[in-house]
């Protein structure tokens, strides 16, 4: 059914969506964006210029509710002035807290949850006669079901698996994304040819924990094969993909990485404390030890590898010993990049009920110092890659400067570099000249890239 509402600035039935969040939120936004274009709706470029206004939230950490509710705020008087406006919220946030978003914004008129993006149209109609609200429990049709509109005319996310079976005691995705549910092989391999057929050259799977893809559906992990799968899929240029857990990252997985051409040299994998007995209190299901081995087993396989990891600040009882044990695995692992966090208590997880939530202030000093040793790490490994002549993929003209470009390399560092007529999407070489902490310089060459002489794995301290 084509919609009736119209923008009043267009004539035209309009979108705009704002996404909080991880990369499973960005991929569910372009379903959900897919969804309303199939209903004729066109995309706005502001909130104020749209029929409808969705919101698509997180909720693993509590700023993730600040902005929310400070968004809606602002949108409160638009909707005052302009009633036909539809506001709608969807993702974790709504799936946990739909009776909350409903007294504390009583004006938005769409409540959906994670497991019925495919609602969406359906409820949008519903609510022209009064707020439509729908949570599931379950996910009853898969999102590659649903159309897509990309956000990307040459990478893609492709979604492998939803949900998750661990039990991470400061994690609230199993209760908003339920249980791991595998897609079948041939199915992603089926997704991904046509992405490609499509113009697509680089996609990034997409699962809470990648390395357990397939245990549902055959009682062992298929991940390496699916790896191998898309490796021979003619004109795909580069395979990505988040999150593995660590205790799940087997030495199948490290093999398909070396040995497929299409897969990049990048591994995230999650660390979030170096200490054995925090570890055991986040129930992680690995040791400090375990994960060191995990880290010397893919540099010894991909001496380029790029590692990149998560790390949470302040877990309740962490004392100062468990915090340096976390700074000397940061100085071991020689991480090309760490994504710190500060502990945030989350409502429905285990960690919220323990004892031992420490000062804000404690935390605070603790999370300077990580940063610090971390930021010092990333500079070193970027100054390593000097003189190197690297492959980007152009992801676009550079924010800061939109003379520049920034491209991506296959270790996923971001390059800015000087060129013009550079199309978004397409693949050029080019010499990295200078460093930081975050991004490298470059400019480009004709030449192919250097593969050699390659780079010296870090060792342990």
């Amino acid at each position: 059914m084509a919609v009736t509402k119209k923008n009043l600035v267009s004539g035209q039935a309009t979108y705009y969506i704002r996404t909080f969040g991880c990369q499973m939120n960005e991929h569910d936004s372009e379903r959900m964006a897919g969804m309303l274009e199939q209903e004729g709706y066109a995309r706005a470029s502001t909130p104020d210029d749209a029929s409808v206004v969705l919101f698509n939230t997180c909720c693993i950490r509590e700023n993730a509710d600040q902005r929310l509710y400070g968004n809606l705020g602002h949108l409160k008087s638009v909707k005052d002035s302009r009633p036909e406006l539809r506001i709608v919220v969807g993702g974790c946030l709504a799936q946990k807290d739909k009776e909350l978003i409903q007294r504390r914004a009583p004006y938005v008129d769409v409540v959906l949850g994670t497991h019925n993006l495919a609602s969406l149209p359906r409820l949008l109609r519903e609510s022209h006669e009064e707020p439509s609200f729908e949570i599931l429990e379950q996910t009853e049709v898969f999102p590659s079901a649903l159309p897509t509109r990309r956000f990307s005319p040459w990478h893609a996310w492709v979604s492998i698996s939803i949900g998750c079976n661990n039990s991470c005691t400061f994690c609230i995705v199993p209760a908003v994304r339920g249980k791991e549910i595998s897609r079948r092989t041939g199915d992603i391999a089926s997704e991904v040819e046509g992405l490609v057929g499509d113009g697509v050259i680089e996609v990034t799977l997409l699962g809470q924990n990648v390395n357990s893809y397939g245990r549902d559906l055959d009682g062992s992990p298929l991940f390496a094969k699916l790896l191998r799968a898309l490796d021979g899929i003619n004109g795909l240029e580069r395979i990505r993909f988040t999150s593995p857990h660590p205790k799940d990252f087997k030495a199948d997985t490290v093999a398909a990485m070396a040995e497929c051409e299409r897969v990049c040299e990048h591994i995230h994998l999650p660390l979030q404390s170096g200490s054995d007995s925090c570890l055991r209190r986040m129930k992680r299901a690995y040791t400090r030890a375990k994960f060191l081995d995990k880290v010397d087993m893919v540099r010894a396989a991909i001496p380029d590898v790029a590692i990149t990891t998560d790390i949470i600040v302040g877990f309740p009882g962490e004392t100062e010993a468990e915090f340096e044990d976390t700074l000397s695995l940061v100085a071991q692992a020689r991480f090309d990049q760490a994504y710190t966090f500060q502990y945030s208590a989350r409502p429905m997880t285990a960690a919220a009920e323990m004892p031992g939530h420490l000062p804000k202030e404690i935390v605070q000093e603790r999370f300077e110092r990580l940063v610090a040793l971390q930021d010092e790490i990333s500079a070193e490994r970027n100054e390593r890659m000097v003189g190197r002549v690297e492959e980007v993929v152009v992801e676009g003209p550079s924010k800061r400067d939109p003379s520049q470009k920034n491209g991506r390399t296959r270790t996923n560092k971001l390059v800015i570099f000087t060129a013009e007529d550079v199309p978004e999407g397409s693949r050029r070489s080019v010499r990295v000249t200078g460093a930081g902490t975050h991004h490298l310089k470059g400019e480009l060459v004709s030449r192919p890239p250097l593969r050699l002489p390659v780079l010296q794995a870090p060792t342990r301290a």
